[in-house]
């Protein structure tokens, strides 16, 4: 019997329809399964454990909290302390200005008793002078120790700064290095001054009012001329009681005379010399004498 040859049987598959996102399996998977599985058990275990811990945004906001409130608090105890010392400092403050208004006051009154110890110094001087011979003998002495008041005829001399003072590279004006571009007037300038007068023929000198005599000292104390211990302030005004004309000539003419004029044009230093009819000048504040002795006539014979 002829069979038909048997064929063998066609197994039908069933296909799948693909997933439309399969070209993005791997995205998925990152999306559904976003933390690692690492990660996972780790929190698991802390949560199992109660230690879970605490969002660091608030732990950060508790820390700062905590920080503003210790600030307040030393704020507070600071104001509380300064609240407290201040009455303190005040009172202190009370006695100082107390202390320093009570020894101004105390030295006010020793430089008047001073004063009219000086007047009744210069007043026993010139009884002294006035018994120690002829009227014309102590007169003159008068004059010439500054013990008395003069007037007469005269020079006036007004020496002053520059109009505009600076201070030299050494950082004094016309420093003992040598003159700087400067105008300030210094001692020295004055002891040239008064020397140069006396040379030319002066018979009594004040400065600024400051009678001079013949222990009279001119010297500096910072930017200060000092005339016997008294500070003067520019311009300075020196009279010098002398034959007028004659003692300018001569004063001009000499070396002191030239010295000043080459600060006058070297420094800018302000000088005016004028020749004066009437001067009055007044008398020292006092003239003491320590060491020197007069010679009387029984010690020459």
């Amino acid at each position: 019997m002829c069979g038909m040859p048997q064929q063998s049987p066609v197994r039908s598959t069933s296909t799948r329809p693909a997933r439309p996102d399969a070209s993005m399996s791997l995205l998925t998977n990152v999306m559904d399964h976003s933390l690692d599985d690492g990660y996972a058990e780790a929190a698991a275990r802390k949560k199992a454990e109660g230690t879970g811990g605490m969002p660091k945004t608030l732990r950060a906001k508790l820390g700062l909290a905590a920080g503003l409130v210790l600030a307040a608090l030393v704020v507070t105890v600071g104001a509380a302390q300064a609240r407290v010392a201040a009455p303190v400092v005040a009172k202190e403050r009370e006695e100082l200005i107390d202390r320093i208004e009570g020894e101004t006051a105390a030295a006010d009154e020793l430089e008047d008793s001073v004063d009219k110890l000086r007047d009744d110094v210069s007043a026993r001087q010139r009884e002294a002078l006035e018994k120690s011979g002829g009227s014309g003998r102590s007169d003159l002495v008068g004059i010439l120790s500054g013990a008395v008041e003069v007037r007469g005829p005269g020079v006036k001399l007004v020496v002053n700064d520059a109009k505009d003072v600076g201070t030299g590279g050494d950082g004094e004006p016309r420093g003992t290095s040598g003159f700087s571009d400067t105008g300030r007037v210094r001692d020295r300038d004055m002891q040239r001054v008064v020397n140069g007068l006396w040379a030319s023929g002066a018979e009594a000198i004040s400065i600024n009012g400051q009678r001079l005599t013949a222990l009279s000292a001119i010297r500096a104390a910072g930017d200060a001329i000092l005339v016997d211990n008294r500070p003067l302030v520019p311009p300075y005004t020196v009279l010098a009681v002398g034959d007028g004309k004659g003692l300018s000539t001569r004063f001009q003419d000499g070396v002191d005379g030239l010295y000043l004029h080459a600060l006058q044009e070297n420094y800018g230093i302000r000088t005016a010399l004028s020749v004066a009819d009437d001067l009055k000048l007044p008398a020292a504040p006092s003239v003491i004498v320590r060491t020197a002795q007069p010679i009387t006539e029984k010690g020459t014979s």
